[in-house]
């Protein structure tokens, strides 16, 4: 316990802590699923999913998965497999 007349010890010590006792108390990769279940993520999915499935119907995106997983894909790169790369810094 910390003493309560102290001042409070600053957010990157609470956060080293905090991550030590998670990963000694869950292992380390528990750890690591609980304290990524709260990042926020970065960019502007918005945008992004209207430029990925632009002009694309539900049913023409569920066909895509359904033919990534009967080729063996993964179902996530189905809709996206066809895309061109992304030009740098976009």
């Amino acid at each position: 316990m910390t003493n309560p007349a102290a001042p409070p010890l600053p957010l990157a010590e609470v956060t080293h802590r905090a991550i030590r006792v998670l990963s000694r108390e869950l292992g380390p990769a528990d750890a690591a699923r609980f304290v990524g279940q709260f990042s926020g993520g970065s960019g502007d999915y918005t945008a992004e999913r209207d430029g990925l499935f632009a002009g694309r119907t539900v049913a023409e995106l569920a066909a895509d998965i359904r033919a990534a997983v009967a080729a063996g894909r993964p179902p996530h790169t189905a809709a996206v497999a066809e895309q061109p790369a992304a030009e740098p810094g976009r």
